[in-house]
């Protein structure tokens, strides 16, 4: 499940009092799509949990719950479920699966760089280039694709919330990567391109062309990464991954690069 970068929801049955349709310790496994194995009891009970998923699988969050199975009653701290068995279940909702999902656009220094970094986090890096050589001689991904970049997005779009890193080879590959989500009104968290303030002012007056001055780039961050100095793509690795964590941890206050712009 982690390899394929699909998370999932294990709902377990951590107490129960009275009668009910399940007993302790059972579980059931809810993937992204909706499928679902194992039980915690059918019925009303079992069709909440699995709703309950669906939320959490959004939000990536774990809880505990108690429901009271018995229709018309109301107990403090619990949730009332259309049932008659007259009992109390408590489970344990646990998210397994990565932070998020991030896609790096171009394989070279930087993009290798910035690999090895976000892997000592629970990170799921996608790797998109269209050079064979480069992508051949990538490691460390938990998967890359040898593709032109837009028409990857094209062909697999982007998984909504994600992280996206614009470092491909050429100014022209990196504007139709962001121009091709925002064409497709994609919604990634973060959108992060490398380049300089020469390249961005650029950049920007094309986009402007081609969406209008209303355009959304509240997510778009350029020139990419918090200020911490350096230049080596080690050093913009550690200054993008900062930046990237800022975002996630919806932290404020820091220096952006794009801040003194």
């Amino acid at each position: 499940m982690k390899n394929s970068g699909g998370p999932c929801m294990v709902v377990t049955v951590v107490e129960k009092t009275g009668d009910g349709p399940v007993e302790v310790g059972k579980k059931m496994l809810v993937g992204e799509n909706g499928e679902a194995f194992g039980t915690v009891g059918g019925g009303a009970l079992e069709y909440f949990a699995r709703e309950k998923c669906k939320e959490l699988l959004k939000k990536r969050q774990s809880i505990f719950e108690k429901y009271l199975l018995n229709e018309g009653k109301i107990v403090e701290q619990a949730t009332t479920l259309p049932m008659a068995c007259g009992g109390m279940v408590s489970l344990f909702y646990e998210y397994i699966g990565v932070k998020a999902h991030i896609y790096i656009f171009g394989a070279g220094h930087v993009g290798q760089a910035l690999t090895r970094v976000l892997k000592t986090m629970d990170f799921h890096v996608t790797v998109i280039d269209s050079r064979k050589k480069v992508y051949e001689a990538f490691v460390g991904a938990d998967r890359k694709v040898h593709a032109s970049y837009a028409e990857f997005i094209d062909q697999e779009g982007l998984r909504e919330g994600s992280y996206v890193v614009v470092c491909t080879p050429s100014h022209k590959h990196d504007y139709n990567v962001i121009n091709k989500v925002l064409e497709l009104q994609l919604e990634p968290r973060y959108i992060g391109m490398l380049c300089s303030p020469v390249k961005l002012k650029d950049f920007l007056e094309k986009t402007y062309d081609n969406f209008g001055k209303d355009v959304d780039l509240s997510n778009f961050y350029s020139p990419i990464g918090l200020d911490t100095g350096g230049g080596t793509p080690e050093e913009i690795a550690i200054s993008i991954t900062a930046e990237i964590l800022a975002v996630y941890h919806n932290k404020t206050g820091h220096k952006h690069m794009k801040d003194g712009v």
